[in-house]
Parts: structure tokens; C-alpha cells; sequence
């Protein structure tokens, strides 16, 4: 299946930043610094994948 229009990496990206977020929470709530910045990296990596989905879909809107 074509994701063309860029709805999975959104879906990604907001699966992974909802993933990054209860990591960043649960490591601030038990003093784990090391969950803190896995769920920081999985934030940005989830931003990244939603703004790479919301390109794709600009670049199919073009056409």
C-alpha cells in the first residue's frame, strides 16, 4: 500500500510522541533521567515523522 499522501508518517509521528511522552513522564515521576531522554528523543521523533507526512500530503495536494 502507497502512503502517498503522507498519512502514515502522521500517524507515526503521533504514536510516537504520545509514546515519548509517557516515557518523559513516567522517568520524571521515578527519577529516571535515562526514560526522560528516550521519551524526549521519541517526542522529536515523532514531531519529525508528522512534519514528513504533512510535506508528503502539500506534495500530493500539488499535483
Amino acid at each position: 500500500m502507497s502512503d502517498e499522501k503522507g498519512l502514515g508518517d502522521k500517524l507515526k509521528g503521533s504514536v510516537s510522541k504520545a509514546k515519548g511522552e509517557i516515557k518523559d513522564q513516567v522517568g520524571n515521576a521515578t527519577d529516571d533521567t535515562e526514560m526522560q531522554v528516550e521519551g524526549k528523543k521519541d517526542k522529536v521523533k515523532g514531531e519529525f515523522q508528522k512534519d514528513k507526512g504533512e510535506v508528503k500530503e502539500e506534495l500530493s495536494d500539488d499535483d
